[in-house]
């Protein structure tokens, strides 16, 4: 530690951060869980924009669910549509 004296002649303590192994492990493991769910929503959010049909406002609607709403509307579009997407129009 090293100290810094101040104008009224007391010492500032200046401390360093040390980040021990099992700070890294949760840093890197939390890091590509979020990289990972960001993956998904990409994938999701270009599933829909590229194969959802045009009829009515569903694709309008889908987009703008999974784009508001991040991961669980990128969930809820691959739990709920797709597979109703693709027994109705096959891809």
């Amino acid at each position: 530690m090293a100290a810094a004296p101040l104008a009224n002649g007391e010492a500032k303590i200046y401390t360093s951060v040390v980040v021990g192994f099992p700070e890294f492990l949760f840093i890197i493991v939390f890091g590509l869980i979020v990289l990972a769910g960001t993956g998904f929503w990409i994938w999701m959010l270009i599933e829909c924009v590229t194969r959802e049909p045009d009829r009515g406002n569903t694709k309008v609607a889908w987009t703008l669910i999974i784009v508001c709403t991040h991961f669980v509307g990128a969930l809820i579009y691959y739990l709920v549509r797709r597979d109703h997407r693709l027994a109705e129009v096959g891809h």
